[in-house]
Parts: structure tokens; sequence; C-alpha cells
């Protein structure tokens, strides 16, 4: 794992080694162990490196590395967890290679030499972005990851064009100048995160998952962004059918996760497990523990509130695993003092608050280990979102309701406030947990013309970002493409889970892992992402992945082959923090000072009126706008942040 950046500039008018230190310097914690930097002058092509040393620890792991021809240096951020199979191939092709040490990164310059570069991004297991300067023809390739889970940003700025893991990389180039994309904004509004190839900044893109980038030096000489080029797309495995039967599926899952999971343990640092007590954090930890001959390390964080704690569960599952566990009680202290340094972790506006426990997680386990393993995925890839369970029955009896009546409806709705909800909840047991935020998503069905309107209301946040960010030209979302060939009346839940991980998934979930464990020098890695059990997860109809109400079906049936059912089946519940209580308490003065309307006004991105609305009725009690309002927050932090960097 590591963080790297680079820029071409054939008119620098600074001193390069300079600048390239500083802009590595600036994503230090994603590579602490050691930097690099490669230029060649004479054209203005800088490749830079800050590494994180999980595999080969010598120097002979060093980056940016040169290929054994002389032809190709690559900087490389990442692991490939098949390296060793390809490694395997190679000698096989090519007869006895004379390898400078054991890396990944070595292996994939060999491969690139053997096959060219597309055909070893198809050949490649694992998580990665990857640049990669070819000398012979004078061009920059750069790569992502099939599902995103590494970062790569880039574009022009002032005759340069850079690329970086992280933005404020680029922000320390002295020739960067940019403004707050408002498009972006929008987006983030909507769906808490800037999805992808959105970046904050105008004139910045993220480089699509899936995709490569190929700039030629008269590219760049022209000025001109060529169209990212995809190797892999999930769109194409949407109509896959499985053939096997459901206890097949569970046969072929449990071999698919364990090969995955047995590579992604080779380091050669400590390696440990995020454990939740969940279905997947618990299904990981217990395939990793059944191919270790030691207790594995396995962490959790308890709260003090019990809504938002799950170390009592993840504590019984390591007990029964035995599994070496630790777990860390933090204080509502203790996660209120990450709130001040995440403009600096997520480097870009982000608002999913699970990134405050995540960094807490992530800090714990970086005690001990330097690598952890995740379960993330498991709920997109095998239906476990309760959307996936009801949004379908929902939507199909919303459709009944005679059109002249919705209209009634929705004025019904709009009397309602968080108080009446409550009493209605108290005389009819329901649960009163985010009531207003489930009055928001029942006036999201009524207004839904189509069932991809209802997936947007569902799952958005501010659905009327188009009114709240001035300036704001996109009118849908980004995540809202059309899939040739797939109909998503037809299948709703495979649609569902579909958009789930072309957007929610890499821009939200994946986002929030990285940005937090990179700040503390720790890398994750996702078994449920190795893109053989995406495809396979994809291939199963429905009736494999629910079965009798139950959602993920086959992944439970492999969990209880190694933890009873007793254990894990309970109510799912989020991994979050009180947003609600804190914004009229604890953080009640830092969040009045970001909302101030007067500044507000003079900054210009927002419609006053709605956010005052919105933070006025939360401090009332009238409705609990908590997830509404820390967008808006974030939003605001960041920019205040900015004043740091040069550029906005």
């Amino acid at each position: 794992m590591c963080g790297i950046a680079g820029f071409i500039d054939k008119n620098a008018n600074y001193d390069i080694s300079s600048i390239a230190r500083q802009m590595g310097d600036a994503i230090f914690t994603r590579g602490p162990d050691s930097s690099g930097i490669w230029s060649d002058k004479t054209i203005g092509v800088n490749l830079i490196h800050r590494r994180l040393a999980i595999l080969d620890l010598s120097v002979a792991g060093h980056q940016p590395m040169e290929s054994a021809s002389g032809r190709y240096i690559i900087v490389f951020n990442g692991e490939i967890y098949n390296f060793k199979d390809i490694k395997q191939k190679l000698v096989a092709r090519h007869g006895a290679i004379n390898w400078r040490g054991h890396s990944d990164t070595e292996v994939i310059l060999w491969a690139i030499e053997t096959y060219g570069f597309t055909a070893t991004l198809q050949l490649l297991e694992g998580m990665f972005a990857i640049a990669l300067w070819d000398r012979d023809t004078q061009q920059l390739l750069l790569a992502r990851d099939r599902i995103g889970e590494k970062p790569l940003y880039y574009g022009f700025f002032k005759g340069v064009f850079g690329f970086s893991s992280e933005l404020k990389a680029l922000q320390k180039h002295p020739k960067f100048e940019s403004s707050v994309n408002r498009d972006a904004l929008g987006q983030m509004m909507l769906h808490n995160c800037v999805p992808a190839p959105l970046s904050i900044l105008n004139g910045i893109a993220k480089l699509t998952p899936g995709c490569y980038l190929e700039l030629s030096y008269s590219n760049y000489i022209a000025g001109v962004l060529p169209e990212p080029i995809s190797y892999w797309c999930l769109s194409e495995h949407l109509n896959a059918s499985y053939a096997g039967s459901p206890d097949d599926a569970v046969n072929d899952l449990e071999r698919l996760l364990t090969k995955s999971i047995a590579e992604q343990m080779v380091s050669d640092v400590p390696i440990g497990c995020f454990l939740s007590g969940g279905v997947d954090s618990s299904t990981i930890a217990a395939l990793m523990q059944q191919q270790s001959a030691t207790p594995i390390k396995t962490f959790s964080i308890g709260f003090d509130n019990p809504e938002y704690d799950e170390a009592e569960y993840a504590k019984v599952v390591a007990k029964h695993l035995g599994t070496d566990h630790t777990e860390l009680y933090v204080s509502e202290k203790d996660a209120l003092a990450v709130v001040q340094r995440l403009p600096i972790i997520y480097d870009e506006p982000f608002s999913d608050s699970s990134q405050i426990p995540t960094f807490l997680l992530s800090q714990l386990a970086k005690t001990q280990v330097s690598v952890s393993l995740s379960g993330d995925a498991g709920d997109e890839l095998f239906a476990g979102y309760n959307r996936y369970l009801h949004a379908d029955s929902l939507f199909s009896k919303a459709r009944k309701i005679p059109n002249w009546s919705k209209p009634i409806g929705l004025k019904l709705l709009n009397l309602c406030n968080v108080k009446v909800l409550e009493q209605v909840a108290r005389f009819t047991k329901l649960p009163a947990t985010n009531l207003s935020d489930k009055l928001y998503k029942i006036e999201s069905l009524l207004r839904a013309d189509d069932f991809k309107d209802f997936y947007f209301g569902l799952t958005g946040h501010w659905l009327n970002y188009n009114d709240l960010v001035l300036g704001n030209n996109l009118k849908r979302s980004l995540w809202d493409k059309p899939i040739a060939g797939f109909n998503h009346e037809v299948n709703r839940v495979l649609f569902m889970q579909y958009l789930d991980c072309l957007g929610y998934l890499p821009d939200d979930i994946l986002v929030k892992v990285d940005r937090a464990a990179m700040a503390n020098s720790l890398e994750t890695r996702v078994p449920f992402l190795n893109h053989k059990v995406v495809e396979f997860a994809f291939s199963l109809p429905n009736e494999y992945k629910i079965r009798d109400g139950i959602s993920k079906w086959p992944l439970r049936q492999v969990l209880y082959k190694h933890v009873p059912q007793a254990l894990i089946e309970r109510p799912k519940r989020g991994f979050g923090v009180p947003l609600n209580k804190w914004l009229r308490g604890e953080l009640k003065d830092w969040a009045h000072n970001l909302l101030d309307p007067v500044k507000l006004k003079q900054q210009g991105y927002f419609n006053v009126a709605l956010v005052q609305q919105k933070w006025l009725a939360h401090l009332a009690g009238k409705e609990n706008n908590g997830y509404y309002l820390w967008d808006v927050l974030m939003f605001q932090q960041w920019l205040e942040a900015q004043n740091n960097f040069k550029g906005i």
C-alpha cells in the first residue's frame, strides 16, 4: 500500500525535486516507510512514490521502479494477490528470470513487458492504482482496479498534467489552481460523497473504476485529455445465470472466498481483521482463522451508547473462533475529537458519518498490525440491505394507490413532525428510530414515477439538491446510468445491487475505509471484492440470495459452518454515531458557526433559506435532520480547511 503522485510540466521554472518531495510529503501517511522520485527533466515527466512496506521490505521493493529493459517506469499503489501465479507463468514463458526481489510491483512490470498493458490489467487480481511511463512511446498510462478500492485523481492545470492518490498532493504544486465544482457539490448533497468521475475541484477528475487512461506526450502538449478506456465492466455480468443448486452455490462461494482470503493473508508484516460480529466480518474472520495455525488478530470498538455498540457481539464471535481479540471502548469525547480532523483525513468533502468510528477502528488496529482484512461489500454483493428485502414490495403497493390521493398524502406528511411521529410510534408500538428520515422516504415513494426514482429517493439525502446548491447544473444522479440490455423493472433487486456496486460501494464505502485506514498508515484488504467473487455473486438468482425473507442466504450458510447461527442472528445495525444528539449538544456551537447565514450568503454555494430551515427545525426538535446537516457541515468544514492550501 502506498501513495502515488506525478506531473508533466515541460516549462518547469521551479525546483522540480523540491516540489516533488512536497507533493509526496502531503500524502506521507499513505507511505511513511520511504519515498522515491523519478524525473526525466528533458520532457518534464515526474513520478512520485510514498511507500508503506507490506511485501518485500527490502530496497528491492523501492519505487519508482524501472523495468528490466528500461522501457517502463512505474509507481504503484495497492496489492496484487495473484502475483505469485503470474510470476510462475512468466517463468514458464521466459525461463529463469533474475528477479531483484519478491515484490508484486516487479511482477507487474515483467507482465507488462510480456503481455502489454491492457492484457496485464485483465490478469491482475487485487486493488490498485497504477501510473506507468512508457519511454518508447512517450506515453503516460493510468489505471484503477475493477471496483475502485484505490483512488486516483488526475487533470490539467496551467499547462501541467498531474495525478495523485489524494487531492492534497496536487494542491502542493506551485501552478495548481482550481475552484469548487458546483456539480460535484450537488452530487455530494444527494449522495453524501462525490461520485467518480467528478472531484470537488474543477478540472480534476477521478479515474473511473475498471478503466485506464492513455495520455500521449502529444496529448499533453495539446492539452487534450483522452476519455478513459474500460477493461472490465460490471454491467457485462448482469445477465449471467448460475447453473448449480443452492447447495452448490454455498460450496462454490466458500471455495472462492477461502481462496481470496488465503491470497490476501500473504504479507511480510503483521495482519489482522476488523470484526463487528455481523455476518460479513464474522465470515472473513472465520475463514482467516481456519487457514491460520495461530490465533488471528481481530479488532472491534465499542461505544457507551448501546444503539451504536457492537463490541459485545464481536467479543462472542471472537471467543468462539479463538481469535486474539482486542476491543476498545471509546468515549463520546474520543469520537468528537475526530471531527476536527476530518477535512485532512478525507481530503475531499465526505459526509458518511460512519467515517468517525471507521477511523477509530483503524487507529486501534494499527497499534498491532499494518494490514487488516474487512467484511465490506458483503451487503452489496449478497443483498444484505433492508431495501433489497422491502423496496420492491413497497413500490408495487404504492403503484396501486390512486394518483388523485397522492397529493393529499403528501400534504398530510408535511403536517407531521418528529414529536407527532413519536406519539404515533408509542401508541402503535412501532420502532421510533429515525422517524423523520422514514417520513422523508415515504414522501419519495409517493413522488416516484418509476422504481429508479424510488431507489434514488430511498438512498438519497437532499433530493432537492438542485434547489440547495447554487449554480449546480446536474439534474440527475451520476449513478443513474443506462444499462444496455437490462430492464430494471423486471429484476429490481439486481438493479439495486448493481447501482450500489456502481456508486455507493466505490464512492462511499471504499473511500471511507481507504482514507480512514491510510490516515493511520494501515492497509485494508477486502476479500469480497476479488472480481471472481463479484462476478459469482451477480450470477446468482435472487431466490438464492434472499430465501424465506432472509438476506445473504449463501453467505450465512458458509458462516454457519464455523459459527453457530444463534451467535449471529440479530437485527442489522449500522456503524454510525448519534449525529442528531451531537448537533443539539456537543457540536451545536461548531455547527452554528459553520451554518451562520451571513457566512453562507457570502460564500455563495447554498440556498441559505433551505439550510436554515433544516437547522432551525432540528434545533427545535421538530425534525431529526442530522444526516442532511452533516452533508452541509462537512463541505463547510472542508472549505475552511482549504485556507491551508493554495488554489481555492
